[in-house]
């Protein structure tokens, strides 16, 4: 039998069902995050990759990719 996915939010995303935030959940040592607004739309990926991530983002380095003239020639 399947185990049902267990879900997680940020303390930081407030407290109410109507509070949109990532979730997180931990399957089979793969990490799954999703939209809370969206929730049948997860990826998938390792913790590695995960950090890799987070520590790329806090230094600023993908600030650029929110710019509305990224991807422009």
């Amino acid at each position: 039998m399947t185990q049902p996915i267990t879900w997680q939010k940020s303390s930081f995303s407030g407290h109410g069902e109507a509070e949109t935030c990532v979730e997180l959940a931990v399957v089979d040592g793969k990490v799954w995050l999703r939209e809370s607004d969206t929730p049948a739309a997860a990826i998938r990926t390792t913790p590695a990759q995960l950090g890799t991530f987070i520590r790329t983002a806090k230094t600023g380095a993908l600030d650029h990719l929110g710019s509305p003239c990224y991807g422009a020639s």
